[in-house]
């Protein structure tokens, strides 16, 4: 009688779900090995949280350059990326990683009986499929190239996203938008920030 032997499924992570063209499986440095689930996840759950944070920076960044967004409390902030250095940005902005934080501290632990980034289809609209998935990756990973452009734009220019895209002439200002707080900051134009 023959023993027979059984097959080990080895993890492979250029089988996972963001393996798209034109790149396919990007992994010159070797960090997420075959056979290491625990690194891949860990690296998977990173990328989409920077992904989606970073979606929300390129447009953030892009918004705030087209129209002056002023919150009561926040009314002596430059617009741009240096306004976070002004006082009380600075205030905002340590809370802001502070809360951060607490919350991936609290949360850390994903459930490992999902996929990395998977919190359900709170709407219900049955999207959480593989493309959609595919989607959101290739979409964050675009927006971490494009904030880190803006920003590096922005510093060695000192052109905002608008100014960059050619959106806004040079010299032309941003909108002031009063429905979201200008009024109780008394600006009326971005000259008086």
């Amino acid at each position: 009688s023959k023993q027979r032997e059984k097959k080990r499924v080895v993890f492979q992570p250029s089988e996972q779900v963001g393996v798209t063209a034109p790149l396919g499986f990007f992994d010159p440095l070797g960090i997420c090995p075959v056979g290491d689930k625990g690194t891949f996840r860990k690296m998977r759950s990173s990328e989409i949280k920077h992904g989606r944070v970073a979606m929300m920076a390129s447009v953030g960044l892009l918004v705030q350059s087209l129209y002056l967004v002023q919150v009561w409390g926040f009314c002596t902030v430059r617009p741009g990326m240096y306004g976070w250095t002004d006082i009380p940005a600075i205030w905002g902005f340590g809370a802001m990683v502070s809360l951060a934080g607490l919350y991936e501290s609290v949360y850390k632990d994903e459930d490992t009986s999902k996929e990395p980034g998977d919190f359900g289809d709170p709407f219900g609209i049955g999207m959480y499929d593989v493309d959609m998935r595919n989607r959101e990756i290739n979409n964050g990973r675009l927006a971490m190239i494009m904030t880190t452009g803006i920003l590096a734009a922005e510093a060695f220019t000192g052109q905002d996203a608008a100014h960059q895209l050619g959106i806004l002439k040079p010299g032309e200002t941003p909108q002031v938008d009063l429905l979201v707080g200008a009024i109780q900051c008394g600006v009326a134009s971005y000259d008086d920030v």
